[in-house]
């Protein structure tokens, strides 16, 4: 318990970049999901085992074909997994100027930009990906975490609730939701939502985590721990611990976040 007013000192840093990482792993367009199908099991299983090289492979097509939407998509998405962030940016920057239409590349495009920090323009961005007619949750989503890092908790939590007006229940956005609790210090809250998460079919290790961070910096460290632990290997749960350990001594980033529901890839 003594160590929880410094947790919470600190919470807003760690919860921010939770937030971004997991909102932005649901913002998975349906377009791209059916480039990202398209270029086969052989390409893909290379892509999961060396993103280095898939990133050269699509930077290769892309500059073969730099008017191309779908090529710069790859090579965009490619660059994200590589910790390219204003590459990415600037390839999808110029393919939506030739493309200023197509609503998966400009979906992508708003989810490299949160990824870069320009969370204004990634709102911007993002409200074209879509329209009220035809809404993505995916999108309404990670605007929510757009909103969240600007401070307009409020308008925030909106899109989430429009989110889960198409999706109920969505684990990848209800954690979002939490964590935007979080950012506001309403624990209590956070842990609610974020158990409610936990308790859904297809909630991966990253809601697992946040909910692990949220009872955490509550002061129920031991709680915590049994959380990140809980149904894994020996070695992976001890690995855990040890992470969840370094978050709430403000040692360490959160981790990537996983994909939505139905996608299961990392984002």
């Amino acid at each position: 318990m003594r160590q929880q007013p410094y947790a919470i000192r600190w919470m807003g840093t760690v919860a921010a970049a939770a937030l971004l990482s997991l909102g932005l792993a649901g913002c998975q367009t349906t377009g791209l999901s059916d480039i990202t199908g398209a270029l086969g099991k052989r390409t893909e299983a290379r892509a999961d085992a060396d993103p280095v090289r898939a990133a050269e492979i699509a930077g290769e097509r892309y500059r073969a074909n730099p008017k191309s939407a779908e090529a710069a998509m790859r090579f965009g998405q490619a660059l994200r997994k590589t910790g390219q962030r204003a590459q990415a940016v600037a390839v999808l920057e110029q393919a939506s100027l030739i493309h200023p239409t197509d609503r998966p590349l400009l979906g992508l495009y708003g989810k490299a930009l949160v990824d870069n920090g320009d969370f204004q323009k990634a709102f911007d961005i993002l409200a074209r990906a879509h329209t009220p007619a035809n809404p993505d949750w995916r999108i309404l989503s990670v605007q929510g975490t757009a909103l969240d890092q600007l401070g307009r908790h409020d308008e925030a939590r909106r899109y989430y609730a429009s989110a889960l007006k198409i999706v109920p229940n969505e684990p990848s956005v209800l954690s979002n939701l939490g964590m935007s609790y979080v950012l506001t210090k309403e624990l209590p809250q956070a842990e609610q939502v974020l158990r409610q998460a936990y308790a859904r079919p297809g909630a991966g290790s990253r809601v697992r985590q946040n909910l692990a961070l949220v009872v955490g910096l509550q002061g129920r460290f031991a709680e915590a721990e049994n959380i990140v632990k809980a149904d894994l290997p020996a070695d992976e749960a001890a690995a855990n611990v040890a992470y969840l350990k370094q978050m709430l001594n403000g040692r360490q980033p959160p981790r990537v976040g996983e994909a939505a529901t139905g996608s299961r890839r990392q984002s």
